[in-house]
Order: C-alpha cells, then structure tokens, then sequence
C-alpha cells in the first residue's frame, strides 16, 4: 500500500475551487488533506456506495460515468468530485475511474463541513 501523504498549500491553491479561501484556512485544509495516487483503470469512487470523502485532481485524468448514462466526462488537475454526496447526505451519483495515473487529495466529511462546504452554497 502507497504511504499516503498530505496535499501542499501550493497544490491546493491552484484548484479553482479554493480561489476565495483564505492562506490560514487553505493551510489547515492542506493539513487535512489526504495525497493518493491511484494507477490506471483503478476506480476511486463507485456509484450508489456511501460517500465519505471529497477529492480534488492534483494531476492525471479521470472519467466519470453514470450506470444509467453512461460515460459524463473527463476531470483533469484543478476539478473535483465527491461533493454531492457529502453535501447532499446521499450515496455516490456517478463512478470515477482512472483514465490515467493519477494524483488525488481528499478530505473527509468532517473536514469537508469545516471548510469546503460553504463554497458550494451558491449551488444549492
């Protein structure tokens, strides 16, 4: 099993999403962060299973696909996946897989709801 690692402030700072959020918080996030690297073909998260973590793509690409639709498109480094079903209180709505070696960071629901939920209030 790969160490896994904490995501840097730096990486975490390029990801769009975490544009607005302030040095303090994006480092306590980044400490909260956990790197993985996942090999091609390996799935990451599974549709209808129980989502417990948020991910962000640090680098490689991923696809994401629906049982009932099919392929929904490719994350590439800066995009993210995951929030639905933490912010929602619901199981997974897609599955992602690895199109290529890839890097994640993901945080936990705990750290989700300190951090990165408010910035999807807009959405809601």
């Amino acid at each position: 099993m790969p160490r896994a690692t904490g995501a840097t402030q730096h990486e975490l700072s390029r990801i769009g999403l975490f544009a607005t959020l302030a040095g303090e918080t994006l480092h306590k996030l980044a400490q909260n962060m956990r790197r993985e690297e996942i090999p091609a073909g390996a799935s990451v998260v599974n549709e209808g299973e129980d989502g417990d973590r948020f991910y962000v793509v640090l680098s490689g690409m991923l696809t994401v696909s629906q049982a009932s639709r099919g392929p929904q498109g490719v994350l590439r480094p800066g995009d993210y996946f995951g929030e639905v079903a933490l912010a929602m209180n619901m199981p997974r709505t897609a599955s992602v897989r690895a199109l290529t070696p890839a890097t994640v960071a993901s945080c936990d629901r705990k750290t989700f709801d300190e951090l990165v939920r408010h910035l999807f209030a807009d959405d809601a």
